[in-house]
């Protein structure tokens, strides 16, 4: 058996009293692709930048080819690591071509010239990226895909024994998201070591050989996905009630997120108040990547009518959606949200008591859903994470999100029951059944003069 490619021993990070990483003991064989997973704040980026040697441990060591990292000049780090971020912006104009030849500045001397050796690095890596047609282009004139492409071609030019990614997937459609993690099994199948940070549970296990499930900055498991996706696992490190099982199609192990027994907000609403058979009221999601996955568990539990949409087929939130016999909004892969699906995810919004926008990524292609929820009398906007580090449009998506924030009840995602029960009751005045009884109906809802004409 060879020697593992990546070895980390007992290490710790702190950043002043704040422990991120404490006691990590891992190790990566080499040609082999792992997945960090875990909750948010577990410390994955963390690892990925004490493996590259921007982060110094203050215990431990990791070594890369049998090289300490922390021992070595940058230059010398970048010879055994290259790193794809997750912020892909660029803030001066260069352009395709001189991006991809930076990563050969770690095999060049400060008075060295252009090698042979270089241009045919930088030629290769062109190709295997897939960008040669953006070579005479500035970065910046790209779509967020395009530039990550672009970076993921400078991080081969490097020609390092080991790639690191941090959330490649994460403000992509589903056809981008496949696209690069089919590049990334095809560069290990050719011997590269990859080791990405990854929030999608299935598409690790569908990709990956390995996964190392980081919680409460310690390593809980790693292992083959079908050892460490168990639903004792995904309890103890999100605090989610799972059931894992196997894809029909792939085979691959597939997580299912689940509700509670009951709704977060305690209440018992599998039979609406008074016996009545009617729902409590709709509501319409805005998602996608399976940031509405739990939601609509919830949601559907609890008795809503539940619509959700704009969503690209292949989407983990579509998926979800017809398990539980939701019928998606959705448009094709890769596509954005067209004006006729505007209208229809407009129609179910109107048609909606209340609006749950997810914890989702904003891109080109989706920020037509945003818009749309603008529309809303009721809107709970789901903030699991600070806005700027999910919007990959600027300052549009910025001024539409704002003006969503300005009127909505702004909740993490395990109080979302709790705030659609408050909005839609609040708006339920209380009558008189006739029989000494009362009984709630949902009060007259504003509509937009082009919504009354329709």
């Amino acid at each position: 058996m060879s020697d593992p490619l990546v070895s980390v021993e007992d290490l710790r990070v702190a950043f002043g009293s704040l422990t991120v990483l404490d006691g990590i003991d891992a190790t990566v064989e080499p040609g082999s692709f792992v997945g960090l997973v875990g909750p948010n704040g577990a410390g994955k980026t963390t690892l990925l930048r004490t493996l590259n040697g921007t982060v110094s441990p203050d215990s431990g060591t990791v070594s890369v080819a049998g090289e300490r990292i922390a021992d070595l000049s940058s230059r010398a780090a970048s010879r055994l690591v290259a790193t794809v971020p997750q912020d892909t912006s660029v803030a001066f104009e260069f352009d395709v071509r001189q991006i991809v030849e930076m990563g050969r500045n770690p095999h060049r001397s400060r008075f060295g010239g252009w090698s042979r050796a270089d241009a045919e690095a930088v030629e290769r890596a062109l190709d295997r990226a897939d960008v040669r047609e953006f070579v005479e282009r500035s970065i910046t004139t790209l779509s967020g895909g395009e530039r990550q492409r672009v970076l993921l071609a400078r991080a081969l030019a490097q020609e390092t024994p080991l790639l690191l990614l941090d959330e490649p997937t994460a403000s992509l459609d589903i056809n981008h998201q496949v696209r690069t993690l089919e590049l990334l099994r095809s560069l290990v199948a050719d011997g590269k070591t990859a080791i990405t940070a990854i929030h999608d549970l299935n598409l690790a296990a569908h990709y990956c050989d390995e996964l190392l499930l980081l919680s409460d900055g310690k390593v809980a498991a790693q292992g083959p996905p079908e050892a460490v996706l168990t639903e004792r696992a995904l309890e103890d490190a999100f605090d989610a009630n799972a059931v894992v099982s196997r894809h029909p199609v792939t085979g691959s192990v597939y997580v299912t997120a689940l509700p509670d027994g009951k709704p977060v907000d305690g209440t018992d609403r599998s039979e609406p108040a008074g016996g009545d058979s009617e729902r409590p009221g709709r509501v319409h999601v805005i998602g996608g990547g399976g940031t509405a996955a739990r939601l609509l568990y919830v949601l559907d539990a609890a008795g809503y009518e539940v619509t959700i949409g704009a969503l690209n087929e292949g989407d983990t939130d579509t998926e979800t959606a017809r398990s539980i016999g939701l019928d998606p909004v959705t448009v094709e892969p890769f596509a954005g949200v067209d004006p006729e699906t505007r209208a229809a995810v407009e129609r179910r919004i109107d048609a909606a008591d209340c609006v749950v926008v997810a914890d989702v990524e904003i891109g080109t292609g989706n920020l037509p859903n945003l818009r749309a929820a603008t529309a809303a009398d009721r809107v709970v906007l789901v903030e699991d994470r600070p806005f700027d580090e999910r919007n990959y449009v600027g300052e549009e998506a910025a001024r539409v999100y704002e003006s969503l924030r300005e009127r909505a009840r702004t909740v993490a995602s395990k109080d979302v029951s709790t705030a659609v029960v408050d909005l839609i009751d609040r708006d339920m005045p209380v009558h008189s059944d006739g029989t000494g009884g009362e009984t709630a109906e949902p009060a007259p809802r504003d509509r937009r003069p082009s919504e009354r004409s329709r």
